[in-house]
């Protein structure tokens, strides 16, 4: 029967023309669910900490942040600079990080300066808002003591010094 079928001609020709209606479909709902099925919400912004007791040196900071949200986060960008009074300085400038952890230690600052922090959390879908900014201070340099000035006798001392700070120190602690 095969053999029979295949010898004779067939006419693939339709006698008549379809009449398809051309229709619209809007999609843009359906892409628009599907696009929110697979995304991820950009994260919200993280807390700073205040600064922790033995967090600094006199050239560098240890500062911690922390979400309040199970947000999905790839990398955090921490941005500080220095608290200055003056306006326009050149001091002023911004710093920016890019950390992969909740913390970061910052190197190469100033002794006993303030510095203000605020950090960001990014992910796929984009940037969060800043947190708040904190105020950090580095430790002081230590004093100078001033060898010329020292004097002494069979109860007592005297010992002078002096400080390498710009900004005031609040207290020293004198050890024998």
């Amino acid at each position: 029967r095969l053999e029979e079928f295949l010898k004779k001609e067939v006419n693939l020709q339709l006698s008549t023309q379809p009449e398809f209606e051309e229709r619209v479909i809007d999609f843009s709902e359906v892409e628009q669910l599907m696009n929110s099925i697979n995304a991820i919400p950009a994260p919200c912004a993280p807390v700073i900490n205040p600064q922790a007791p033995n967090a600094a040196t006199g050239t560098s900071l240890r500062v911690c942040w922390g979400l309040f949200s199970d947000d999905t986060v790839e990398r955090y960008q921490l941005c500080y600079k220095p608290v200055s009074h003056e306006r326009h300085s050149d001091e002023q400038a911004e710093h920016m990080l890019k950390v992969k952890e909740t913390y970061c230690t910052i190197t190469d600052l100033l002794p006993n300066t303030q510095y203000e922090f605020w950090v960001s959390a990014l992910n796929a879908s984009g940037i969060s808002p800043p947190s708040e900014k904190a105020v950090y201070v580095t430790a002081p340099s230590p004093p100078t003591i001033k060898t010329d000035k020292i004097r002494s006798c069979e109860n007592a001392a005297l010992v002078c010094w002096e400080s390498r700070d710009l900004n005031p120190v609040d207290s020293y602690t004198v050890e024998l």
